[in-house]
């Protein structure tokens, strides 16, 4: 059956808006009303990439920088982070405010405090990223300068959008962290929620398919190959629902090398230090330090490393 575009647009539309309008203002899927100006993903991705720039200006800026310069640049880039974060955090906090008789000028009071802490941080931040960077460098022999690492590794990405929003995070900010991560995740291929525990040192080497959760605590000198999970095992309430509010993932102690497509579940399940837990290994119980964890005939062996 052949439609005349125009005369299904002037009939149809408007039933169709309708009906989507409906959906949108839909409160009883929520708690309060989903309102489609509580922030904007794009406005999010700028202040991520102006703080990226800021760590690494040579990688993310999208003019070359004369060194004479630097200070001016990067005054410029802060007071733009300042102002966008400063209005997205606003928004952010008033949408979700459960405070009672709640003010703009509470929220707002906090957005400043979240945006003037989070900006005094970046050095330090940066400090710890390049702690990361020198671990890669460490790491692969294949590497040859830190730069090589900076302008082309996927992990640097990954990892400074998760060291920002888990300063966002560990702040109380709602949904503006999983938002930067997410970001990551979708271009590099490596999903870390902002809300785990990560030490210094860290490296992720080639990275596709890397999964940290939430309640992870991951510490310093571990080295990740692709394709690792360090997951859930998904517990449930009587109601078959998952548990919220409860440790859910693992934790990796110091010294520890995950080879690739390993999978580690389990918030009870602790890779002691000094191990190496080898490739396509699936992993739900604790292991002692020192170990060497590695697939035989599809059962996991451990011995003394």
């Amino acid at each position: 059956m052949e439609h005349d575009i125009q005369k299904w647009i002037n009939n149809n539309v408007t039933k169709v808006a309708d009906e989507l309008e409906k959906s949108i203002t839909d409160a009883t899927r929520s708690k309060r009303r989903l309102n489609v100006n509580v922030t904007d993903r794009n406005s999010i991705y700028e202040i991520l990439d102006l703080i990226l720039t800021a760590f690494f200006p040579f990688a993310f800026s999208k003019n070359r920088i004369d060194m004479e310069e630097m200070n001016f640049f990067l005054g410029n880039t802060l007071r733009q982070i300042a102002f966008l974060l400063e209005a997205e955090l606003n928004n952010i906090f008033l949408f979700c405010c459960v405070k009672e008789e709640c003010t703009s000028e509470h929220c707002k009071k906090l957005a400043e405090q979240v945006t003037i802490d989070l900006i005094e941080s970046l050095p330090q931040l940066r400090e710890t990223l390049m702690l990361d960077v020198e671990a890669a460098h460490g790491g692969d022999p294949a590497s040859k300068y830190l730069e090589e690492i900076i302008l082309s590794y996927p992990c640097v990405e990954a990892i400074a959008t998760y060291r920002v929003a888990n300063h966002l995070y560990d702040n109380g900010v709602p949904l503006i962290p999983r938002i930067m991560t997410e970001r990551a995740h979708s271009k590099t291929g490596i999903d870390i929620n902002p809300g785990a525990k990560i030490g210094s040192h860290f490296f992720i080497d080639h990275g596709t398919g890397v999964v940290i959760g939430e309640t992870c605590i991951i510490g310093n000198h571990v080295t990740l190959y692709q394709g690792v999970t360090l997951g859930a095992k998904s517990p449930l309430d009587k109601n078959r629902n998952p548990l919220r509010g409860v440790k859910r993932h693992p934790d990796v102690e110091d010294n520890v090398i995950i080879y690739a497509n390993s999978t580690i579940l389990g918030g009870d399940t602790v890779i002691g230090k000094n191990s190496i837990i080898g490739g396509n290994t699936w992993v739900t119980e604790s292991i002692p330090p020192n170990s060497i964890v590695y697939n035989n005939e599809n059962c996991n062996k451990i011995k003394e490393n």
